[in-house]
């Protein structure tokens, strides 16, 4: 019996090692692409998670700190093989993008230059939008219940669009909204002015900033443990997502250390930005810049670390936040706003994707593509994994007929 359940573990694990090694190598477009790629694999192909527990783990994600699609491979993995599931998806969906991030540091170093990989980006951001497109057609078909949810996460994603109210702010007054008005208590009364309510408080929401003080340490020696102290401060109060973490870099190893150069930062972000998978593997890259391959290892555990901690803390949670009625109203509601934060995010890829700067104004090959997958996606079941290979392709031949440069 116990050998048969170690074997059920290890084919368990070998799966799950292999899906989230295979979406760190193929996860470009950022968190909200990596989260629409997830939901394909582990909720419409492998049926691993129901729909509506996606939702739940997407919400609950929301409201903590750290790379929203690296801690929904963790809760996936937690939950289809325990804690070693939680360790290997997580792991496995990080290493990729640092592996590469490591070796574009390594020729960064030792040449002083990044490779060029516009034309492959150039041809997957599109099919990126169609993957995006589907997770959301689905997601929002079982988060948005009914019109006071669609009320409470179309607030939410005009607020945050149009008033750039802070994501976790915006979340958290929506469930809040979503627990009074829509308790089992409160269907039958008359709705008042509840959905005003809910955008008068919401544009009191103030955003978090940092602040930094200037010192001259640049030319000194970089202790490890300060190095890796400085990522894991990042990775345990980091909301908000890739912008902010560009805050935290400039303000603290720019400004305050002196550690990096304002073009090392910029270059440092270039590197997290065109590589796949999660955006944080910006710090293996400074770290490896700052103190060689040790400060690769220290400043990439240090960054990541709090998200293992914080998914194996909320994880056992979550179902027990549906047993009551109040909470389980916060999580509807939670849930129908962090669609719509995706919705917003992918307006936003979706225009810097497809604008460009001279008549007609819009990309036509990049629009074709994004429709193409688009179809392929939801018609006929396309893998995710092959539309970014095709779409490269795309983007290599529109450089070498001339199209971009």
């Amino acid at each position: 019996m116990q050998v048969r359940q170690y074997n059920l573990l290890f084919s368990r694990l070998g799966e799950i090692a292999t899906l989230f090694f295979k979406l760190g190598v193929i996860g470009f477009g950022g968190p909200v692409a990596h989260i629409a790629m997830i939901e394909d694999e582990v909720v419409k192909r492998r049926r691993w998670l129901t729909q509506d527990h996606f939702l739940d783990l997407l919400g609950a994600t929301n409201l903590i700190p750290g790379p929203n699609s690296t801690e929904m491979a963790i809760h996936v993995g937690y939950i289809y093989a325990g804690w070693a599931g939680l360790i290997v998806s997580g792991v496995c969906f990080i290493l990729p993008a640092v592996l590469i991030t490591g070796i574009f540091a390594w020729i960064y170093v030792n040449y002083g230059s990044l490779p060029q990989i516009a034309p492959l980006l150039y041809g997957i951001k599109p099919a990126v939008l169609a993957v995006i497109v589907n997770a959301l057609w689905g997601l929002a078909k079982k988060a948005v219940k009914n019109h006071q949810l669609l009320i409470i996460a179309t607030a939410v994603g005009l607020l945050i669009l149009i008033r750039q109210v802070n994501e976790v702010i915006a979340l958290l007054f929506g469930g809040l909204l979503g627990m009074i008005w829509l308790h089992p208590r409160n269907q039958d009364k008359p709705p008042g002015n509840k959905p005003n309510l809910l955008i008068a408080v919401l544009t009191t929401g103030a955003t978090l900033q940092t602040t930094s003080t200037i010192s001259a340490m640049a030319g000194t020696s970089i202790p490890l443990w300060q190095l890796g102290w400085f990522f894991l401060k990042v990775g345990s109060v980091l909301f908000g997502g890739g912008y902010v973490l560009i805050a935290f870099l400039q303000g603290g190893l720019v400004q305050e250390y002196g550690w990096l150069t304002q073009q090392q930062l910029l270059d440092a972000i270039a590197i997290g930005q065109f590589t796949p998978g999660p955006v944080l593997s910006t710090a293996t890259f400074i770290g490896y810049v700052l103190a060689g391959v040790p400060g690769a290892i220290v400043a990439t555990i240090g960054i990541f670390l709090p998200s293992f901690l914080f998914v194996a803390a909320l994880n056992p949670v979550i179902p027990r936040l549906r047993n009551s009625a109040w909470t389980r109203s916060f999580l509807d509601a939670v849930n129908a706003s962090a669609v719509a934060l995706m919705v917003v995010a992918a307006l936003q890829l979706g225009i810097a994707t497809l604008k460009i700067a001279k008549p007609p104004y819009v990309d036509i090959l990049g629009i074709a593509i994004a429709l193409i997958s688009t179809v392929l996606i939801t018609r006929y079941r396309i893998n995710a994994a092959w539309l970014v290979l095709g779409s490269s392709l795309i983007g290599y031949g529109a450089m070498a007929l001339g199209y971009i440069k």
